[in-house]
């Protein structure tokens, strides 16, 4: 198909149409069109395949309105030439990269990541890390706070820390907790949390484990949940109030749902996962969410899912109004999205 077929002239159309609804939210008529064209197609011309486009799904006409209005077809056809050109910034992403190695932990990137997100697109930027098969253990430390209280600190090898504070029914030294740590540290590193725990639990039950001074020492803290350490999705969401300068017609009403729908992080968890249901680094683009809650009509979800070490999974997403910059908003995606997996390796 050649730049000057019908068929390529009637994407450019399109995607001009498109391009203008995003600038200035208005109905598109076909004189403006053919002013912004350099091959002197006239209006009439233009016309015609405006008609054809709304025969096909691609535009509507509001009212009696002259003017044109892409229609959620129309979007995903403009948004699916920009991924065929968009290219990532070396500069950005090694700005990205280095911003998010100064986080220590995963929990750390991940929220990092929606600050980044939102900053680069003045958009709502949401970041979740979703356990999925398991964490490997890196290390424990135990940490004596009185004769009966022990902080307790896990570590995977994806860096994610978790830690807590239990009260105990006997004392135990610090002495004793060192030889518990190097012993979990020595005889588990690097499997996984659930594998450690049956094993441990197998170990414990054994009858020479009540003459084991480290195994019976352990016991207390395996009681107490050494290694439950509650693993469950980190999401974090920033910028939301981006949402009220942009032209989503929603009245008071409306706008206070939208908002209330974003502080549930169980419905941005569904939403997550309802539209990134992609390949690992393959960006998945929702034009209009009305079907996952009546306020959010007007809006686009932008985003893709990150593979990360011992069985995590981060999505990266950039939530806003249907007339976002998608080139802008596709490459902030991508780019944080390879960072944060580079990040993690």
């Amino acid at each position: 198909m050649g730049p000057s077929s019908p068929a390529a002239r009637k994407l450019e159309i399109l995607h001009a149409i498109v391009k203008a609804y995003i600038e200035n939210g208005e109905p598109v008529a076909s004189r403006s069109v053919s002013r912004a064209r350099k091959d002197n197609l006239s209006p009439a011309s233009i016309r015609n395949v405006m008609a054809d486009l709304c025969d096909e799904g691609y535009l509507s006409q509001p009212h009696t309105s002259a003017g044109r209005v892409p229609t959620e077809k129309a979007f995903h056809s403009y948004i699916k030439s920009l991924l065929n050109t968009n290219r990532l910034l070396t500069a950005e992403l090694s700005r990205v990269r280095a911003e998010l190695s100064r986080a220590d932990t995963m929990e750390e990137r991940v929220e990092k990541t929606s600050h980044i997100l939102t900053e680069m697109t003045k958009g709502v930027g949401i970041a979740a890390a979703i356990p999925t098969v398991g964490h490997q253990l890196d290390q424990i430390e135990l940490l004596s706070l009185g004769e009966r209280q022990v902080l307790m600190i896990v570590v995977t090898k994806d860096r994610t820390v978790r830690q807590k504070v239990v009260s105990l029914d006997e004392p135990i030294r610090q002495t004793e907790l060192e030889s518990i740590r190097n012993y979990v540290n020595g005889s588990f590193g690097g499997w996984l949390l659930a594998d450690v725990q049956a094993e441990l639990n197998r170990r414990l039950q054994q009858e020479s484990a009540a003459c084991d001074e480290i195994l019976s020492k352990l016991t207390l803290l395996n009681d107490k949940g050494l290694l439950d350490i509650g693993m469950h999705p980190e999401i974090h969401l920033d910028g939301a109030s981006n949402l009220v300068g942009a032209d989503l017609h929603l009245n008071r009403e409306k706008m206070r749902e939208l908002f209330r729908a974003l502080e549930q992080k169980k419905r941005l968890l569904q939403l997550l996962d309802r539209f990134l249901d992609r390949g690992q680094s393959e960006l998945a683009v929702q034009v209009g969410l009305g079907d996952a809650h009546p306020s959010m009509g007007e809006l686009s979800l932008i985003g893709l899912t990150v593979e990360l070490p011992s069985g995590m999974c981060a999505k990266v997403a950039v939530l806003g109004p249907t007339r976002m910059d998608y080139s802008r908003v596709l490459s902030a995606v991508l780019n944080v999205g390879q960072a944060l997996q580079s990040s993690a390796d």
